[in-house]
Formats: C-alpha cells, sequence, structure tokens
C-alpha cells in the first residue's frame, strides 16, 4: 500500500509532524504551498478571516495526483477552528474517490476536531472515506517535544499498520 502525506505549514509546526510522521511510517511527502503571504500580524489576522470564511487562496501544486496512493493524510494547522486556506483549497481540487483518508490537525490549544470534521466533510462528497484521524498540541513546545508527541501518536494510535 502507497501512502503519501498532505500538509500546509505556516509556523513549520505542522511540517515538523507531518516529516516524522512520513519518516516513521515510510510515506511520500508533499508540502503544499500557499502563494498569499501569510507572515506578519495583520496577514496572520487576514489569514485567520480566510479560514473562517473558507476563502480559496492560490497553492503551489494546483492539485495532486493521487491514482497512485491507496493511503492519504492530510494535515492542516488550526486557524479560527477551521483548516488553513490552502487545506480547504486542495481538498477541492483533489480526487479522493477510493482512498483512504487519515486526517490530522496541529492547534496551539484547541479547535483541532473542527478542524478535522470540517475535512471530513469535504472529503467525503469526493470519494474519501476517513479511517482515522489524531490531534497535536503544539502550543508553546519546543521541537524536541513535538517530535516525541507525533512519535507517541504514531505509536498509540497504531498507525503503522495502516501503511502496510
Amino acid at each position: 500500500m502507497k501512502t503519501i502525506i498532505l500538509f500546509y505549514s505556516r509556523s513549520r509546526k505542522t511540517a515538523l509532524v507531518s516529516k516524522t510522521l512520513a519518516e516513521e511510517i515510510n510515506a511520500d511527502l508533499v508540502e503544499i504551498v500557499d502563494l498569499t503571504e501569510r507572515k506578519g500580524p495583520l496577514n496572520y489576522l487576514k489569514a485567520s478571516v480566510d479560514a473562517f470564511r473558507e476563502n480559496k487562496t492560490i497553492i503551489k501544486p494546483e492539485t495532486v495526483d493521487l491514482s497512485n496512493y491507496d493511503l492519504v493524510y492530510l494535515g492542516s494547522p488550526t486557524w479560527a477552528s477551521k483548516p488553513a486556506p490552502a487545506m480547504i483549497t486542495l481538498i477541492d481540487q483533489c480526487d479522493f474517490k477510493g482512498k483512504d483518508v487519515i486526517l490530522f490537525a496541529t492547534m496551539g490549544s484547541s479547535g483541532g476536531q473542527k478542524v478535522i470534521d470540517r475535512m471530513k466533510e469535504k472529503i467525503e462528497p469526493r470519494g474519501g472515506r476517513m479511517i482515522k484521524s489524531f490531534q497535536v498540541k503544539t502550543g508553546g513546545k519546543k521541537i524536541e517535544e513535538l517530535m516525541h508527541d507525533a512519535k507517541k501518536i504514531i505509536q498509540e494510535e497504531d498507525l503503522h499498520i495502516y501503511g502496510i
């Protein structure tokens, strides 16, 4: 079974979790890049509004061909209790027909379940089937702590078995 992890990360915390996951479960890794400027206080505020309204954005790559994959992980940070605009845009542009999907959300303190629920609502009409989900709290944690937490989740959720 071939596995891919698709993620977006502004602060690099979701990237760290995704890279750790990819190494541990031997998955391909694709970062979704938001071409809209999201750094700085004003852009951060605009990003939260865009997430809340589910505004689309321009991403790179524009879409990902999932035809060679059986299992797809999607990872998004939590912005205003919603997935990042880059992930909403990606989901709307991909064909998940017949794909098993594992969703994950990173968050400073809360809102991750709402992110997962919303991504699930968008993926299922596109043919995907969510088989598992998890959340990673990132608030105030150092790199080593995030890597440890990600590895712990992999063990606790038994994520190795899904890539077999």
